[in-house]
């Protein structure tokens, strides 16, 4: 079929070029590789991360070619790699958030790294190709939400990763493999059926499962599309009747892709990322800057944070039943509390990495903070990582009212992570992995990735 959403979407994967990637897209989207590989690494030392590679090892016999985050000598097949590496990259919450609402990074890179070492070594990809690859499978997961106004939203049925990232990985593998369109289409329907996990699954060790199988099973789409397999070539077409990538949507109105000439503009070069500064859901970010706010407001008042002096802690946050969780019991539930981590910013003048261990979660002062806590959400605090905020109210047994609020926190696209601050961030996360003179060399290669002449060396 000619002039199809499906088949622009194919033809703009096939042919787009390096000349589509623009400086302040290049520095974007290097920015992104190298916070994901440290979030990759940090994740490594995870319960959940363990489990999945343990399952890979003693489950599958594969040819092991691909490396592995934080394992160093432990080889695995491409596709098991990159699962591993999936969960390891969304293990802690800890990976980079785009509007409308999904985790790009983890759901791609992984599966192009994976990629890059499977490739004979006459044919491996440049950095410059891999740039180009990681670009394209952005570009196609943001197009693709933004043919619903339902992804504007914190999602309520299906994680977003596990949806558009499966395709957006299908599209970055097929790109780095030179697929052709007609191969770009059918990875395209291939990864359409492996696409979709529900949101009951969030604040579980589930929920990193979703973007170890999006970038796991993006990469066998598209190695299934270069071996002759065919799937619908309407798949992202609305066809009354028959639901293509429509299902996922309840609505869904699709536009075709524009040629991938000299004149598109990507996505990434409108809207940049949001990077965290600690392992929680997004929307944790607001809360916890609010708290760490109205801390300093109560610390001047009362000379020192002292709990017995507060009545009651008032959270104005938006409508989000999987992140509202009065008292989690888990890391994974405590990453996704708006109560916890507005308590634990409260108690601690920080959240960190530490935050989520189990003895920080039971402590008894935090649990008597939480205790405290009154949840409003008011009609113009919506559900949307855009224009949300958070706000922390303090109300005293003196009848004094404290207040902090933060509509924009520090590492959202409208304020993004200094240079310095990212760098902090990539060296503490490697460094529990990795010496210093390799947590350094990657920072070095990414920085000057496109002159790299094979990728696989990342």
């Amino acid at each position: 079929p000619e002039d199809t959403v499906t088949s622009s979407f194919a033809s703009f994967i096939h042919a787009a070029q390096p000349q589509l990637l623009s400086q302040t897209v290049r520095q974007r989207s290097k920015r992104m590789i190298l916070d994901s590989i440290g979030v990759g690494l940090v994740g490594s030392t995870t319960r959940v991360f363990d489990i999945a590679l343990r399952y890979c090892r003693e489950l599958y016999s594969s040819v092991a070619v691909s490396s592995v985050y934080g394992k160093p000598g432990v080889k695995l097949s491409p596709t098991l790699a990159a699962f591993t590496n999936g969960v390891a990259t969304h293990s802690m919450d800890f990976d980079d958030t785009w509007h409308p609402a999904t985790h790009p990074s983890g759901a791609v890179l992984p599966a192009l790294l994976a990629a890059s070492q499977m490739l004979p070594p006459n044919t491996k990809p440049t950095g410059l190709d891999f740039l180009l690859a990681f670009n394209v499978g952005l570009e196609v997961q943001g197009r693709l939400m933004h043919f619903s106004t339902e992804a504007h939203d914190i999602p309520k049925r299906f994680h977003p990763p596990s949806v558009v990232g499966t395709l957006g990985s299908a599209a970055a593998t097929a790109k780095l493999l030179s697929l052709s369109s007609a191969q770009c289409c059918h990875a395209l329907g291939i990864a359409a059926s492996l696409a979709g996990a529900p949101m009951a699954n969030a604040a579980t060790q589930a929920k990193p499962l979703h973007v170890g199988n999006a970038t796991r099973l993006g990469l066998e789409a598209a190695l299934l599309a270069a071996r002759g397999m065919e799937a619908n070539p309407l798949i992202l077409d609305d066809i009354p009747g028959c639901s293509g990538f429509s299902a996922f949507y309840g609505v869904y109105q699709p536009k075709p892709l524009s040629a991938a000439g000299q004149q598109h503009e990507l996505l990434l070069e409108k809207q940049d990322i949001a990077f965290k500064r600690f392992p929680a859901h997004l929307g944790m970010h607001w809360v916890v800057d609010a708290a760490l706010s109205v801390r300093n407001l109560f610390i001047n008042y009362a000379g020192s944070f002292c709990p017995a002096l507060i009545r009651s802690i008032m959270l104005k946050i938006p409508v989000s039943k999987y992140i509202n969780r009065p008292f989690p019991s888990s890391e994974h539930q405590a990453r996704h509390s708006f109560q916890f981590n507005a308590c634990a910013a409260l108690l601690d003048g920080e959240v960190g990495l530490g935050s989520f261990s189990e003895s920080s979660i039971q402590r008894r002062e935090l649990r008597e903070l939480l205790d405290k806590v009154v949840v409003e959400h008011p009609e113009d605090n919506v559900a949307n990582f855009d224009k949300m905020y958070g706000e922390v109210a303090l109300l005293l047994h003196s009848g004094d009212v404290l207040t902090g609020k933060c509509d924009t926190f520090y590492g959202h696209w409208r304020k993004p992570l200094s240079k310095e601050s990212l760098l902090k961030k990539f060296r503490s996360n490697a460094s529990h992995v990795l010496p210093e003179e390799k947590v350094e060399a990657i920072i070095a290669l990414v920085d000057d990735l496109e002159s790299l002449s094979d990728s696989s060396q990342l």
